[in-house]
């Protein structure tokens, strides 16, 4: 595992408290890559004195004015969600989800989304997502503090980094080629949806469930920079034909 490569990134976060918390939580298992996406207050002192001895962590978050830009250059990326969704992948637990993010790390950038403390990640967030992790909880009363779940999650990374150290050679599949950066992924959707649109096929269908399903479709397959390549090379061989 590469810590370095590990980005914990909240998004929306309401309440500073949450955020320090969640910093001393990633310092206590080896973590330091925070990424704050509008949270509601922040710089805050509250912040501060949650974090404790996570100072350097809590100093050095980045802050980020939307979710793409905290998702720079990543190439898995997972989101925590409480319930499970129509069109989110199959949910992982917390310990599969670490050991995937863990082992990836390895060889190139990922992240882990936390949606914020009142309703999560919606829908349109967790088209970002390649997977979604769940961590099992009493069905009476399922519901984890912010905080309380990046400590959860971090420490299923901590295990996975141990577990995965004392593995002897390369993870597997790590001669294959890595999937594509996120916003080179970002540009196909954005492509793909304007030929739909040109071509007629997506104006008797609702567009943003269409892009929904096929964002969870091209996540799931996680391509290659080269494959996504082929496959812009088509939409705009179809975008000429189109005229």
């Amino acid at each position: 595992m590469n810590p370095d490569n590990i980005r914990i990134v909240l998004l929306g976060t309401t309440h500073p408290g949450n955020i320090g918390s969640a910093a001393r939580a990633m310092k206590t298992m080896g973590l330091s890559r925070l990424h704050l996406v509008a949270p509601l207050y922040y710089p805050d002192p509250r912040a501060q004195a949650t974090a404790g001895h996570a100072a350097d962590v809590l100093g050095a978050a980045h802050v980020h004015a939307d979710l793409a830009a905290a998702l720079h250059d990543t190439r898995l990326v997972l989101g925590l969600t409480a319930r499970p969704r129509r069109l989110a992948a199959e949910a992982l637990d917390a310990r599969c989800g670490a050991l995937q993010i863990a082992e990836a790390s390895r060889a190139y950038p990922v992240a882990l989304l936390f949606g914020r403390e009142d309703s999560g990640l919606t829908n349109a967030q967790l088209s970002y997502c390649h997977g979604v992790v769940h961590i099992p909880a009493n069905p009476a009363y399922p519901v984890l503090n912010l905080a309380a779940a990046v400590q959860i999650v971090c420490y299923e990374l901590f295990l996975a980094g141990r577990c995965l150290e004392g593995e002897r050679g390369e993870p597997s599949g790590s001669s294959a080629a890595p999937p594509a950066p996120m916003e080179e992924l970002e540009g196909f959707y954005c492509h793909l949806q304007r030929i739909m649109q040109a071509s007629g096929y997506s104006r008797h269908r609702p567009d943003a469930l269409l892009m929904r399903r096929l964002r969870r479709l091209f996540n799931r397959a996680r391509p290659e920079r080269a494959e996504l390549n082929l496959l812009r090379g088509i939409l705009t061989a179809i975008e000429r034909r189109l005229g």
